[in-house]
């Protein structure tokens, strides 16, 4: 059984919904060392788009942010598209999956710049928190510390679908100008609740470990190699969004 939390990766990615059977490249196969360095290039041109997004916003006097608009809304859906673009047609990775790291660094870019502007020092915190969990992550998952046993990937995707349901609710109601209380705040309750989706949004990162060595037992196609550096990516910008927001509820208490 291969199950990640992941949207991006899941059960049917190396699998043939009709046959049941692993998909097979034609002579060439998914390789671990392939994937690492697909996502070093995509790490690369996320940073490289963040950085330009980065400069060309203007933080005034009194911390207000502006021109910070069109890439973090366009970075933003235009992630999202290709997101699902490469979900749904992974055998595009290739493609698609640079395209989405270039919008993603729009997006983040933006975002971090604003976070930035309200708590200086809080983007290396949160950079230096999500590869310091990475790294640490994948070193449990190598030595045996951490496995990716059945019970543990059930449990993981069950607190991830009811985190994403959290967050849908909360955007359908700000459309009626309605909060849903404490978790969005700095108080005792919103600190815990952003704990815990950190944590959770890192043990996601353990179930991708686990799904891509999978795939590269299994002989995967070339291709995928992309599609799983694709779905490692979209777990990194996750916890390190919910890092920012974290480090931001424990500044404000301050």
């Amino acid at each position: 059984m291969m199950r990640s939390g992941n949207p991006a990766l899941k059960e049917s990615t190396f699998l043939d919904l009709g046959s049941g059977a692993v998909v097979r490249g034609d002579g060439q196969a998914m390789t671990l060392n392939g994937t690492v360095n697909k996502t070093g290039f995509l790490l690369l041109l996320t940073v490289l788009t963040a950085a330009f997004a980065w400069n060309q916003i203007e933080i005034g006097p009194r911390g207000q942010v502006s021109g910070a608009g069109l890439y973090l809304w366009g970075g933003l859906i235009g992630g999202l598209i290709m997101s699902l673009v490469t979900t749904f047609k992974k055998e595009w990775s290739p493609i698609t999956a640079p395209i989405y790291a270039l919008l993603e660094g729009f997006f983040l870019g933006a975002i971090s710049s604003i976070f930035e502007a309200r708590f200086p020092g809080i983007v290396i915190q949160a950079v230096m928190l999500t590869f310091g969990t990475l790294f640490a992550l994948l070193a449990a998952y190598r030595t045996g510390l951490i496995k990716a046993t059945e019970n543990f990937k059930l449990g993981v995707v069950a607190a991830t679908g009811g985190i994403a349901l959290v967050y849908l609710a909360s955007i359908v109601l700000r459309l009626f100008n309605i909060e849903i209380p404490y978790i969005h705040q700095s108080g005792i309750i919103g600190i815990g609740f952003s704990l815990f989706v950190v944590v959770v949004a890192a043990l996601n990162l353990v179930l991708d470990f686990d799904f891509i060595e999978t795939g590269v037992e299994q002989g995967a196609p070339k291709y995928m190699e992309w599609y799983g550096a694709f779905g490692l990516m979209v777990t990194l910008v996750w916890l390190y969004i919910e890092f920012l927001r974290l480090l931001s509820k424990l500044q404000s208490r301050n």
